[in-house]
């Protein structure tokens, strides 16, 4: 009886990879099968390394879901934080937050400092930093949200999108103290942040120091529910300095006169 040509399976494989969609074994399998010392492998070590690719491809495409899912506004990663300038940063505390320890423990973050200080590109990072962590994190600039909900009550999204934040283990509401706040805002922000408190995370950028919270939102009674729900269970970070956009222009500008 005449052998079977190895070479004879490898497509009818390779096509049954792609139905299963294992695309990361099938990506392993061909560039196997362009080594000329592959052979060499034993069976066991040419299956590991199938298996190896395909779970870092799964991982890859889990990860890629919740960035899409966080929306970041900026690009951001925790290895580029600029430490040089002095901007109030603790690197100590920073090491503690990138740990992710605090989403674990179901702390919140509060960034304040002036404009430009960095506090949107900071939460991104520890967003983007969550969510390689295996984490979910959605970005949220607070204006903006507090304009949507009445309208998400009006067309009944409401109870499903208030859900979803619920759910989410890292939310970012950036530029809170910009937007007037009155009884229906105030309220819908106590309901989201009672959802979230003890169990999920929250981080919160505001150019307002903490210690104006409690004036700019107003009402004693609901301003105490929501910075008790808030702001004692925090860690904080308040930056300091110039503006990093304008000081970033100003190096752009001097790599250019030479």
């Amino acid at each position: 009886m005449k052998p079977v040509d190895p070479t004879m399976l490898i497509h009818p494989i390779l096509d049954q990879l792609t139905e299963l969609r294992l695309s990361g074994m099938h990506k392993a399998l061909s560039e196997q099968l362009a080594m000329r010392d592959v052979h060499e492998l034993s069976f066991e070590e040419r299956l590991g390394l199938l298996l190896d690719r395909e779970m870092t491809e799964r991982a890859d495409r889990r990860l890629q879901y919740r960035l899409r899912k966080a929306r970041l506004k900026q690009s951001a990663c925790v290895e580029d934080i600029d430490y040089r300038h002095p901007r109030g940063l603790d690197k100590r505390l920073m090491r503690q937050l990138i740990s992710g320890r605090y989403l674990d423990d179901r702390l919140n973050i509060l960034i304040t400092g002036p404009a430009g200080a960095g506090k949107t590109w900071l939460a991104c990072a520890l967003a983007h930093k969550a969510c390689r962590d295996g984490h979910s994190a959605h970005y949220l600039r607070l204006p903006r949200l507090m304009h949507e909900l009445p309208i998400a009550k009006a067309d009944g999204r409401y109870p499903k999108l208030m859900r979803a934040f619920a759910r989410t283990q890292l939310l970012i509401l950036d530029d809170w103290g910009l937007m007037k706040m009155n009884d229906e805002t105030r309220r819908d922000l106590l309901e989201l942040l009672d959802d979230r408190h003890t169990h999920r995370s929250t981080l919160v950028t505001s150019q307002l120091p903490v210690d104006k919270w409690h004036d700019y939102l107003g009402e004693p009674t609901l301003a105490d529910a929501i910075l008790d729900r808030l702001v004692h269970n925090a860690y904080r970070i308040e930056l300091k300095g110039e503006s990093m956009r304008k000081l970033t222009a100003t190096l752009t500008a001097a790599d250019g006169s030479d």
